[in-house]
């Protein structure tokens, strides 16, 4: 019980806090304003990627999101100008059509889906032949010290943080998962613990 008003009531407060960030703020300000046409953001979350969005580029958003209760915080703060239709369910199984999307977000989210693969073949399968996957994720550090830190705390780092993983790989990732990366860019985060500031960004396409 004590873990379920956790995951219900805390966490969302926590993951939103963390992702609204500064540092990672900075990093959805280089990448997301590149999103076009109809975006399905995959880990919605709270909606911290709205601000950044180019309303006169985007058609709507479709909110992939399995935590009603991330979904409903801060909705009454939203940006009204952009359409975002929400739906409830994992990134792995959205239920949306073939072919629907023209960019597909993943910020902060590969790490934290439990089957990454399944999520990364459902926006294979949702996206448009010409479309693009925009990401902006952490993960293992190129560092031997760092990544020995991140590999010795990450299942405690899992139980208090909704799953989140310190160890993978998201260039790899997308690679095994079919995508081409036609950018990636990185860096350690400033202000931010190395273990957990370690960020890869850039575009895809499948």
């Amino acid at each position: 019980m004590v873990f379920g008003l956790y995951d219900r009531f805390v966490l969302p407060r926590l993951i939103g806090c963390a992702c609204g960030a500064k540092p990672i703020a900075k990093q959805r300000a280089k990448l997301i304003p590149r999103a076009y046409g109809v975006v399905v953001d995959m880990g919605f979350g709270s909606g911290t990627n709205l601000p950044f969005l180019d309303a006169s580029k985007v058609q709507k958003v479709i909110a992939v999101e399995p935590s009603e209760s991330m979904l409903a915080w801060k909705r009454d703060e939203r940006r009204t100008d952009i359409i975002v239709e929400e739906v409830v369910a994992g990134a792995e199984a959205t239920g949306l059509p073939d072919a629907c999307a023209d960019t597909v977000l993943f910020t902060y989210a590969l790490c934290t889906i439990p089957n990454y693969a399944g999520a990364l073949a459902e926006a294979k399968r949702l996206l448009k032949p010409d479309g693009q996957l925009l990401f902006c994720e952490h993960g293992l550090a190129p560092d031997a010290d760092v990544a020995r830190l991140q590999k010795r705390i990450e299942p405690i780092w899992k139980a208090i943080a909704g799953g989140c993983h310190l160890t993978r790989d998201t260039q790899a990732m997308l690679e095994t998962g079919g995508f081409v990366c036609a950018e990636v860019n990185d860096m350690y985060l400033p202000n931010t613990p190395r273990f957990a500031g370690y960020n890869v960004w850039g575009r895809a396409t499948s």
